[in-house]
């Protein structure tokens, strides 16, 4: 699995800040490579601003699936409301802050 850092609630990436059954992915920001559950833990962990991913970039497999550690691309998670493999479902509020991770 690849290491995720942030403010952990569980195993399965849930963080103090969003913590739903469905608050189960983790996105590996562009800005440090290195994958948080939400942009809030980012900013907590770390001093720079966030970069978002451009959309030629979108190929990048850049989410990560907390359950079974899936990982896929940016495009592909903007399909699905589950993860392929194990069928979790994903939190369909994600999309609101799509603004703060890509350039939508």
């Amino acid at each position: 699995m690849a290491k995720v850092y942030g403010s952990f609630i569980d195993k399965d990436t849930r963080c103090k800040h969003y913590y739903s059954p469905s608050d189960i992915m983790a996105i590996k920001f562009k800005c440090c490579n290195k994958y948080y559950p939400c942009y809030k833990c980012h900013n907590e962990h770390k001093s720079h601003p966030i970069q978002r991913w451009a959309e030629n970039e979108f190929d990048e497999k850049a989410i990560m699936c907390g359950m079974c550690q899936y990982k896929m691309s940016i495009y592909d998670y903007m399909m699905v409301e589950r993860c392929p493999p194990c069928g979790a479902q994903f939190n369909s509020r994600c999309k609101f802050h799509y603004h703060l991770y890509f350039e939508v």
